[in-house]
């Protein structure tokens, strides 16, 4: 009986920290209100960048939509970074009233393409929007971040969120990025934090971030290293609530393994590297912000959080009801388990409470399997390039 209360208030230890970490920020979210728009004193100059592995199938009707912002013209230049595109595909794209810039390396990566485009780029601009190859930008989007910019700010996260949702991995995945929405972005902002990046649907005044990305060598998760750097220099990131960029999601069970394993692995790694760094910043500066996030790499996948509280809570509730064990332990799990699902309930939006989303459910336990299989296989992950295929849905 001594080792399994030993067992159970481990893991009540583990379980219940990540479990009030989200409640928290989910059960603040739900006060979030956006900011109106600053007044806008003028049209900053904006560079969209576009960086796409191999993205043929999605690049052009892509392209065509990043043009009909409700922004002027003169004011914002869609660039494409071409890694490995068909030659039809590029005189395609050589049609369209934007800058197509050509690259190829050894090994591929994100910050690469970056760094060679900006290097490449001599025009002058203000603020750098990046994109991924299958992103659709709102029409009001670079409006609205041009808007944020009065605040002076130097990084800002637009509102990603799905643009299909034709599969139950699909809406699984849509569900998924809502929740991240409200607890990492819309929560933290309540509380003072900043909100998190996701790698695409962002924007960076342009010099800072050309500055900081010759310093970014990452493979995978480049994002969560430029986050980082602002967050260690004392910088805020906002988020634009209302500023949608939308965001093909995944429809295949290979494809949600590989995106997952890259991101575990690279959470894993940020952890590894800054955990003691922003310890030491949050002890001599009282920096939050660059604390909080390296915390926020060790949480569990928010799926693997709440699948293991039930399955542990039944688990051993179960056990001390047959052997007579601990009803404070028990009391413990049910209340873990509560703060876990009002986290959950708090954070998904009111839309998805729906027949499709119900029905999707069902997948859930397949899901929770694919993470596992993530987790297990995350290893060097974070030192190869791993894509992610888009199509044109």
């Amino acid at each position: 009986m001594h080792i399994i209360n030993t067992i159970q208030v481990f893991l009540l230890i583990i379980l219940g920290l990540s479990t009030l970490y989200i409640f928290v920020f989910s059960f603040a979210g739900l006060f979030y209100r956006q900011r109106k728009p600053a007044a806008t004193a003028k049209f900053r100059k904006m560079a969209v960048f576009v960086p796409g592995y191999k993205e043929d199938e999605v690049i052009v009707p892509v392209a065509k939509e990043a043009l009909s912002q409700d922004y002027p013209s003169e004011s914002f230049d869609i660039i494409i970074i071409a890694d490995s595109f068909q030659p039809e595909t590029l005189v395609e794209l050589r049609k369209l009233p934007l800058k197509v810039i050509e690259v190829a390396f050894e090994k591929s990566t994100k910050s690469k393409a970056l760094n060679k485009a900006m290097e490449q780029l001599t025009e002058s601009y203000d603020v750098a929007v990046i994109l991924d190859a299958d992103n659709i930008m709102a029409q009001d989007f670079l409006s609205k971040i041009n808007s944020a910019f009065e605040q002076k700010c130097i990084a800002v996260q637009g509102h990603r969120t799905a643009k299909n949702m034709n599969t139950s991995l699909a809406i699984l995945d849509s569900v998924s990025e809502e929740i991240n929405n409200h607890i990492f972005r819309k929560g933290h902002r309540v509380l003072g934090f900043s909100s998190a990046i996701i790698g695409s649907g962002m924007a960076f005044d342009y010099p800072y971030f050309k500055k900081m990305m010759f310093g970014v060598t990452a493979v995978g998760g480049f994002d969560k290293e430029i986050e980082l750097k602002l967050l260690k220099a004392g910088h805020k990131i906002l988020y634009l609530d209302d500023a949608y960029v939308y965001d093909e999601k995944v429809q295949k069970a290979e494809v949600f393994s590989n995106q997952r394993r890259r991101w575990l692995s690279a959470q894993l790694h940020y952890f590894q590297h800054y955990f003691w760094n922003s310890l030491k910043d949050l002890l001599l500066k009282g920096n939050f912000d660059y604390f909080d996030k390296a915390i926020q790499f060790i949480q569990p996948p928010r799926v693997l959080l709440l699948g293991s509280v039930i399955m542990f809570g039944t688990l051993f509730v179960l056990l001390n009801i047959l052997i007579d064990g601990s009803i404070l332990l028990t009391e413990l799990w049910g209340a873990v388990a509560l703060f876990c699902l009002l986290a959950f309930f708090f954070a998904i939006p009111g839309s998805f409470y729906n027949s499709k989303t119900a029905r999707a459910l069902m997948s859930l336990p397949g899901g929770m399997l694919l993470m596992m299989g993530s987790l297990l296989k995350i290893k060097g992950a974070n030192k190869q390039f791993i894509h992610t295929r888009h199509t044109a849905s």
